[in-house]
C-alpha cells in the first residue's frame, strides 16, 4: 500500500486523510500547530474560546457525504444548529436589515426597508444566484480543476451559461437588482467571502448568494468542534496525525516526490504528498526549492484580503446584536480602494461582529461580558509593513467610533488582536492573505491551481486551491486531492480501484 503524507491539518488536510484512510491507505498528517483546524482556529481569551477564523458552515451537503464515506454520519459527531436569521445589517441607528433563512421574509423585510420594487427585484436576483449555483455545481465545484473545455462541454450537454455573466463584475450585475446603494452594497460583500472586491471580481461570485440562502449552520461549541470531529474520525479509521512538528522540506528523488524532512529533522518516506499549505508558501521555496516551480507565485497585486481582527469579552448596550452583524461603511468604493489599490487600513472600514453567546431563537446574549469576534478587511501587507502602535490604536478608534454612530455601545474587557502581521507569522509568503488568490477579473477562477501537479506523487488542496476558501471548498479540494491520488495510484496497479460517493470525474 503506498504511504501517503499530508502537510497540513486544516479541513482541506483532514478531509483528504480521512477519505485515504477509510480506503485502508497509510496516511500521516503533519501539522506545526498544536491542534487541527488551520484557519478555522480557536482563540482562547481570559479562560474563554472564541471561533478566530470561520464563523458558520454552509453546503453542509460536503460534509454530509464527507462522513457517510467514512461510513457514519456528520451528526453522530457535532451537533449543528441552523439559523433562521442569517444576518443583521445596520448602517447607521435607524437603517437595520435583517436577511432570513426563508426569500419571503427577506422579501418583505426588503420591501419595508427599502420599496416593493426592490422586494420583486430581490426575488430575481435570488432566481440568478440559483442558476448560476446550478450551471456551477457539477463542471465547476466537483470538478478537480475547471476549465472553460468542461464549461463548454456542459453546455453541449445542454446547460445554460447566460446566467453566469462572466464579464460583469459582481458590482456592475448588481446594480441591474438593486437600485438601492445600500442593497448593492449588503450583496456586494459576498465577494468578500473569498477575499475579493466587489468592483473587481466576476459576478458568478453571485453564487455565494445562493449558499447562503440554501441554509447557515453553527456548530455547537465553536466551528473548532468540526476540525476536532474530523482529526478523531481520520484517527480512528488509521490515520496518524502529528502535532508540534512542520515539513521543512519535500524530498524528490528522480523526479518524483519521496518523502517528507521535518522540522525536527527527522525524514518520512512517502509515495505521494498532499500539501495543504496556501501555495504562495510552496512558489517561495518553503518546501524545498525542488518542488517550488509546480505552483507559479502569487504576486502582491494578486493576493486576496487579510484581516484585522479584535476578540472581546465585552458588554454591549444600544444595538440588537444577533449572531451575525454587519456594520457598513458610507463609502464602498473608497474602501476597497483604500484596501487594493493603496494598500493601507480603510480609512471608513466595513464592521462584522460575531457575537458568539447569540445562539437562543431570540439571539439574546448570556448575562455578563459576552464574547465577540470583530473584524474588518485588512491589506496583505503583513510581510512588508508591521501596523504601528499608533497606526493600530487609530484603526481600532475609527473601527468603535463607526459601531458607536449605528447605536452600539462595547464596554470591552478584555481584548486580544490579531493583525496581517499576526497572520503572515501562522501562515508565512502570505502577507497575511487569508484566500489564497483574489478573484478578481473574469478568468480567476481558472488561475487557482487544481489537486494534480506536474510532479508524480505532489497534490495538492486547502483553500488557496480550487475551489476556493471557505470550509466546505476547502473540505472538497481535499476530497478531490484524494480521489485523484486513488486514480492515479489504481492507474499504476499497485492496488484496487476503490470509489468514492459524491467524488470527482478525472481522467
Amino acid at each position: 500500500m503506498p504511504r501517503i503524507i499530508v502537510i497540513g491539518a486544516g479541513v482541506g488536510g483532514l478531509t483528504a486523510a480521512l477519505c485515504l484512510a477509510t480506503r485502508g491507505l497509510a496516511v500521516v498528517v503533519v501539522e506545526q500547530a498544536g491542534t487541527p483546524g488551520g484557519k478555522m482556529r480557536e482563540i482562547e481569551v481570559d479562560g474563554r474560546h472564541l471561533d478566530g477564523g470561520p464563523t458558520v458552515l454552509t453546503m453542509k451537503w460536503v460534509l454530509d457525504e464527507i462522513f457517510a464515506d467514512a461510513g457514519t454520519a456528520l451528526a453522530e459527531h457535532v451537533t449543528l444548529r441552523s439559523l433562521d436569521l442569517l444576518a443583521r445589517h445596520a448602517w447607521s441607528p435607524n437603517e437595520r436589515l435583517d436577511l432570513f433563512a426563508d426569500v419571503g421574509r427577506s422579501a418583505d423585510a426588503i420591501g419595508d426597508f427599502a420599496g416593493p420594487g426592490e422586494a420583486r427585484r430581490y426575488r430575481e436576483f435570488c432566481a440568478w444566484t440559483r442558476q448560476i449555483y446550478q450551471t456551477l455545481e457539477t463542471p465547476f465545484l466537483r470538478s478537480p480543476r475547471p476549465s472553460l473545455r468542461k464549461l463548454v462541454a456542459a453546455k453541449a450537454a445542454g446547460c445554460e451559461l447566460w446566467p453566469l455573466a462572466p464579464f460583469s463584475t459582481a458590482w456592475r450585475a448588481l446594480g441591474r437588482y438593486f437600485h438601492d446603494p445600500r442593497l448593492r452594497q449588503l450583496f456586494g460583500r459576498y465577494a468578500t467571502y473569498c477575499g475579493s472586491s466587489p468592483f473587481l471580481a466576476p459576478a458568478t461570485l453571485m453564487l455565494i448568494a445562493h449558499v447562503e440562502q440554501c441554509g447557515v449552520w453553527i456548530v455547537d461549541g465553536g466551528m473548532h468542534r468540526l476540525a476536532a470531529a474530523l482529526a478523531r474520525l481520520a484517527t480512528a479509521r488509521g490515520a496518524q496525525l502529528r502535532y508540534g512538528v512542520g515539513a521543512a522540506e519535500i524530498v524528490v528523488v528522480d523526479g518524483r516526490v519521496a518523502g517528507v524532512t521535518l522540522s525536527t529533522g527527522e525524514r518520512l518516506d512517502a509515495d505521494a504528498v498532499i500539501v495543504t499549505a496556501d501555495v504562495a508558501a510552496v512558489a517561495a521555496g518553503r518546501l524545498g526549492r525542488t518542488v517550488a516551480g509546480v505552483v507559479s507565485p502569487v504576486r502582491y497585486s494578486q493576493r486576496s484580503l487579510s484581516a484585522m481582527t479584535w476578540a472581546l469579552l465585552a458588554e454591549c448596550e444600544g444595538f440588537p446584536l444577533v449572531r451575525h452583524n454587519v456594520f457598513f461603511s458610507r463609502d464602498y468604493a473608497a474602501e476597497f480602494h483604500d484596501l487594493f489599490a493603496r494598500g493601507r487600513l480603510p480609512t471608513t472600514p466595513t464592521v462584522y461582529i460575531c457575537a458568539q453567546d447569540r445562539t437562543g431563537p431570540m439571539a439574546v446574549g448570556r448575562d455578563g461580558p459576552e464574547r465577540l469576534l470583530c473584524l474588518i478587511n485588512a491589506p496583505p501587507i503583513g510581510d512588508m509593513h508591521a501596523i504601528a502602535a499608533r497606526e493600530l490604536d487609530q484603526c481600532e478608534q475609527r473601527t468603535f467610533e463607526h459601531l458607536e454612530r449605528c447605536g452600539l455601545h462595547i464596554r470591552r474587557r478584555v481584548v486580544r488582536v490579531t493583525t496581517p502581521s499576526d497572520f503572515e507569522r501562522m501562515f508565512p509568503s502570505t502577507g497575511g492573505a487569508l484566500y489564497g488568490r483574489a478573484s478578481h477579473g473574469w478568468l480567476a477562477s481558472f488561475r487557482r491551481p487544481g489537486s494534480r501537479t506536474r510532479m508524480r506523487g505532489l497534490y495538492l488542496a486547502g483553500g488557496s486551491t480550487h475551489p476556493g476558501a471557505g470550509v466546505p471548498t476547502a473540505a472538497l479540494s481535499g476530497r478531490s486531492a484524494a480521489a485523484s491520488l486513488l486514480v492515479d495510484f489504481a492507474s499504476t496497479g499497485r492496488f484496487g480501484r476503490a470509489a468514492m460517493r459524491g467524488g470527482m470525474s478525472t481522467r
